[in-house]
């Protein structure tokens, strides 16, 4: 008898897809516009995991035609001067998303200089203003990761309605904008954290598990619910006694794959879609300097 084992959902080609139809999109708008869309990634300091990503996200510019208007500022920059910077890219016509690369050093105040982004250029949809527009539901840009996870979910044809969510993590870059996005997909929806009691009770109970703890490994397959759908949000570089460093999710996949119908894999499933919907972000608000 073969062993069942759950469905990869694969972030990896959808976001190659969304990458192709934002290039096609691209080329038309820029014959009206007469520039190309501009994504400015601001990075502080030598943070290795921050420099992969922000080549990562350079790259992805590239490939659908986005330029990149990135600047990389040393360890010692003020929070005066960072904000200078923003403001100046708010000004500027030629730049349509602004990020700032985070974990920053600990003398500046990332939240503080997220609020001075321009909203309609908050390619991360983490501004406050645009965090109130998911609550309220109005249309605006979205956090990038959640975002991509509902992408993700569509594209399988996964029914959220009157289904059981759980969501294990409320930061307000993941757990906290994913909980309102499956909410407003009429899902009903239970958030966990760290100081949860019966974690394994409740995340059992759930038709769709979301973890986004930090936790490596956090999720076992005695946590899920036998044919539920567990998203893996977690990037987490672990080195193993031999000193290889490899990447692993906060599920633990060998012990979930047997129990689940789908599961995203690490990596390949979520993080790739968060540089598709950034992408994606950036061309909504290209179109939108337009009208």
């Amino acid at each position: 008898m073969e062993t069942k084992t759950a469905k990869l959902l694969d972030g990896k080609a959808l976001a190659s897809q969304i990458h192709q139809e934002l290039t096609t999109k691209i080329q038309e708008l820029q014959t009206q516009i007469a520039r190309p869309p501009g994504l400015a990634v601001l990075m502080v300091g030598d943070n290795p995991a921050s420099a992969a990503y922000v080549r990562n996200k350079e790259k992805a510019c590239q490939l659908v035609g986005i330029a990149s208007y990135g600047q990389h500022f040393p360890q010692d920059t003020t929070q005066a001067e960072l904000e200078a910077v923003i403001h100046e890219l708010n000004q500027d016509s030629r730049v349509d998303g602004i990020l700032v690369q985070l974990p920053l050093p600990s003398h500046l105040d990332a939240v503080a200089l997220l609020h001075e982004i321009h909203p309609d250029k908050d390619a991360d949809g983490l501004h406050a203003v645009n965090l109130g527009r998911l609550v309220r539901g109005e249309p605006g840009l979205r956090s990038c990761t959640p975002f991509g996870v509902m992408r993700l979910l569509q594209e399988y044809n996964i029914p959220l309605r009157g289904k059981q969510a759980v969501v294990v993590g409320r930061s307000i870059l993941v757990g906290k904008p994913m909980a309102l996005m499956l909410l407003a997909a009429d899902a009903t929806v239970t958030i966990a954290h760290s100081h949860t009691q019966n974690l394994g009770a409740i995340a059992k109970n759930a038709d769709i598990l979301i973890a986004a703890t930090g936790i490596p490994g956090m999720i076992t397959g005695d946590m899920v619910k036998p044919g539920a759908v567990v998203v893996d949000v977690g990037i987490n570089r672990i080195t193993d006694s031999q000193g290889k460093s490899r990447l692993v999710g906060d599920v633990d996949f060998d012990s979930v794959a047997p129990v689940a119908d789908y599961l995203t894999p690490v990596p390949g499933g979520v993080g790739p879609m968060t540089v598709a919907i950034l992408l994606q972000n950036t061309v909504k608000s290209y179109q939108k300097s337009q009208e």
